[in-house]
């Protein structure tokens, strides 16, 4: 991705921060402050499963505007018009599940899903008040990298995702 194409996503809402390959199976869709946590959970989840994908999120709502405005263009006879969303997800195979992530209601980023017809395995924060460490925080919301890693795990099929844990 050049410089420009990179802006020009920020700007529009979203980027791949790694493409997914033709077979990808998960891509890991974040928002935010966990991006710590799915750029560890993909490296480990790569160990034993081909083309993920990591998608950067920078405005859901961006993103959503964008779909929806591409959606009411098409119904005014416009069969041309794509937001930003969709053409990043159009080569993604139907089989491919998407687990959303962030530190925000999971639901934020569930509609991902309906772009393209794809599964979604949404994760973030339901309830809010509670208090701890960002890291006992993240694991109590299984929105750490051990519980992307154990999504990924239980929605594909194959061998098992050796990494399930963090190696200490």
């Amino acid at each position: 991705m050049d410089g420009d194409e990179f802006a020009q996503g920020v700007v529009d809402g979203g980027y791949w921060l790694r493409k997914p390959g033709p077979n990808a199976e998960v891509v890991i869709a974040y928002q935010g402050c966990v991006a710590p946590q799915v750029i560890e959970a993909a490296g480990r989840i790569g160990t034993d499963r081909r083309d993920i994908g990591v998608l950067a999120v920078t405005s859901a709502d961006r993103l959503n505007a964008g779909w929806t405005a591409a959606m009411r263009a098409r119904q005014r006879g416009h069969q041309s018009a794509t937001s930003t969303i969709e053409r990043m997800m159009q080569d993604l195979p139907s089989h491919c599940t998407i687990i959303t992530v962030m530190d925000g209601h999971p639901l934020t980023l569930s509609r991902l899903g309906a772009v393209g017809g794809h599964r979604v395995i949404p994760l973030g924060v339901e309830h809010f008040g509670q208090t701890g460490t960002i890291s006992d925080l993240y694991h109590h919301f299984a929105i750490d990298a051990n519980a992307i890693v154990a999504a990924a795990h239980e929605i594909t099929s194959g061998k098992p995702i050796r990494q399930t844990r963090m190696i200490s």
